[in-house]
């Protein structure tokens, strides 16, 4: 902004969310709540560097009561060339917040939208050089509240294939894994998700060598997403798509049952069970070393053995 003027129309529009927001009195986190959406979320809409879809701008103007103004604005709005350029896990988010379905090919971790509360503040306390709690906590709210869609009824459609990798690659101790196979059987429950596993025994004709998600567009457009080391890869291509559909149709054909799936991971939680009693009759009978041995009165110097008095 110079002069007091407005230079981008994105930048205007989110301007103008934040003033209705702020007349209808809610916080950002009040209005997050509403839309199904993050904090921070709220915080990039407003300061134009993110786009919102339709659905979410028509809800955004009924809540604030805008009668259809907010709606006029965005549609002014050139996004693609407004909108500062997401980096790469962005753009993926944005995808995922508007598919309809999601089919998920996951090795040695969790995926995101399976992760329980615990097991997503390990997985960033491992990447948090700077042990900062705020950015821990802000990053795993993020990171719960993209589950929403998917978990709530009536949610997406949402396939998973998790390699053995991921189950039993402990993140945060044998606690953590407890509770994230434990949330994994809860989540499996729901109608619309479905978690199959493929052991390490698993042999197939073809098997993806990462983690990949194919996404399902309202319209039917398909998206493909994959990660390398440092950025992820994304394509609509045709022949990409129906490929990744193709392969991960012939992995789910090969891997354990559903049933069989869910029995691996009871399994697996009543082991991280028994490992976590272990560590903690573990940390008891150290402490009660520990005690004992300061239970012990040094007195200094060799012990000197004494005479004994004859009877």
């Amino acid at each position: 902004m110079e002069n007091g003027l407005t230079s981008s129309p994105a930048v205007m529009f989110g301007e103008a969310l934040r003033f209705a927001r702020e007349q209808a009195g809610y916080t950002q986190e009040e209005l997050g709540k509403l839309l199904h959406c993050h904090r921070t979320v709220i915080t990039r809409y407003e300061s134009g560097k993110r786009s919102m879809n339709r659905d979410t701008v028509e809800r955004a103007d009924e809540v604030l009561g805008m009668r259809g103004l907010l709606v006029r604005l965005w549609e002014r709005v050139d996004w693609h060339a407004d909108i500062e350029h997401p980096d790469w896990f962005q753009k993926y988010v944005e995808l995922e917040e508007e598919a309809a379905a999601a089919r998920v090919l996951q090795y040695m971790r969790i995926n995101g939208l399976l992760q329980c509360e615990e097991y997503a503040y390990e997985i960033f306390r491992l990447g948090d050089a700077r042990n900062n709690p705020e950015w821990l906590a802000e990053r795993v709210a993020a990171r719960l509240s993209r589950q929403d869609r998917f978990l709530a009824d009536g949610g997406p459609s949402m396939i998973v294939v998790l390699h053995e990798s991921a189950i039993r690659s402990a993140i945060g101790g044998p606690n953590t894994m407890r509770r994230q196979m434990e949330h994994l059987l809860s989540v499996g429950e729901r109608s619309n998700v479905l978690i199959q596993v493929a052991p390490f025994a698993f042999k197939a004709r073809k098997l993806p060598t990462t983690s990949v998600v194919l996404l399902e567009m309202p319209d039917g457009k398909e998206w493909v997403y994959s990660e390398s080391l440092y950025r992820g890869h994304f394509s609509d291509a045709p022949s990409v798509v129906q490929e990744t559909r193709r392969d991960f149709d012939l992995v789910r054909g090969a891997v354990l049952s559903v049933d069989d799936s869910y029995a691996l991971i009871a399994e697996a939680m009543e082991e991280y069970r028994h490992a976590e009693r272990r560590a903690e009759r573990g940390v008891v009978a150290q402490e009660q070393l520990q005690r004992g041995q300061r239970g012990r009165v040094h007195r200094g110097g060799p012990r000197v053995p004494r005479p004994r008095a004859r009877a």
